[in-house]
């Protein structure tokens, strides 16, 4: 199965991410980050900049925007950084590959090779509407809160979701390592990031369609666990395969909304496939996924 490539979706572009410079916001973003020069945290941002020089926009990186730091790495975040650089588990942290209304994406390195790490964003407006993806799931109840905690919480439910999925075969990038809002994973493509679905032609769509009907089904079936936004934004395409990934809104059978998520991940990938010129039927690719026997996949490695 050959494909060629309509967007690299790798590395976000300047002038598609981000609008004209607000000289306001960017006065704003020098008192946020003020706290650096406070002794106290000025000897662990120290140990931790030259770690950070492409999103200072001081590497060798040619997307350099120094207005993401400013919105992305705010306290927290930096020593939520600091700890995992101490623990061992990366390097430096590079450039973004994705952004969502949740999180960025950044390209960083570890001992071990390129990591993908995911920087969910600390502000109230984010994660608005979110919680209802937490309420219901009996493995995280009672513990939805004040924001700060919600994003918390949601970054362990993605890390969860993530090692049950391989448990189960399914794949999704290996979950690393996590701290507070900050999580580490396996980058999905050799050294840079893998296109996701929408910016790639396939030779055999149909195929990937079933494919991804059986992850679906093994997910529903063996996980007890239902992805919650499956679309062909969250899909990657890698070495011939899809990859699924942004699984922190999966829920499971308990959750009273898991029926309802489900079938809307399903509707997508129809929608999907359908637009590709073939005529699949919701009813049908509801029944593969509830009813028709699943395979037992081997684990993935990091699976739990």
């Amino acid at each position: 199965m050959t494909i060629s490539t309509r967007s690299s979706g790798e590395i976000m572009s300047n002038e598609e991410s981000w609008e004209e410079e607000d000289p306001d916001a960017l006065m704003r973003a020098q008192t946020k980050h003020d706290w650096m020069t406070e002794p106290r945290f000025k000897k662990i941002f120290n140990e931790i900049e030259d770690g950070l020089q492409g999103v200072l926009g001081k590497g060798p990186f040619e997307w350099v925007d120094r207005r993401v730091f400013d919105a992305v790495f705010d306290r927290s975040t930096l020593l939520s950084i600091h700890k995992l650089m101490e623990k061992g588990e990366i390097d430096t942290v590079n450039y973004p590959i994705a952004r969502g209304k949740e999180a960025h994406v950044f390209h960083a390195s570890s001992i071990n090779g390129p990591v993908a790490v995911k920087i969910f964003h600390t502000t109230n407006a984010v994660f608005k509407g979110l919680a209802k993806y937490i309420d219901g799931d009996p493995r995280f109840e009672g513990l939805s809160g004040r924001h700060r905690q919600l994003v918390n919480i949601w970054v362990k439910k993605e890390f969860r979701n993530l090692r049950r999925l391989r448990k189960h075969g399914i794949r999704v990038p290996r979950p690393i390592s996590y701290h507070k809002n900050v999580l580490i994973m396996d980058l999905i493509g050799d050294s840079e990031a893998s296109p996701r679905l929408r910016d790639v032609i396939i030779d055999e769509p149909y195929e990937v369609f079933l494919d991804l009907l059986e992850m679906v089904a093994v997910s529903w079936q063996k996980a007890n666990l239902v992805h919650a936004d499956l679309s062909e934004y969250n899909i990657l395409w890698n070495e011939g395969e899809p990859w699924l990934i942004d699984v922190g809104q999966g829920v499971t059978h308990q959750h009273p909304h898991a029926e309802e998520f489900l079938v809307r991940d399903v509707t997508r990938l129809v929608k999907w496939i359908n637009k590709q010129g073939f005529e699949a039927d919701l009813a049908d690719s509801m029944l593969r996924v509830l009813d028709e026997p699943v395979p037992e996949l081997p684990e993935l490695p990091g699976g739990d």
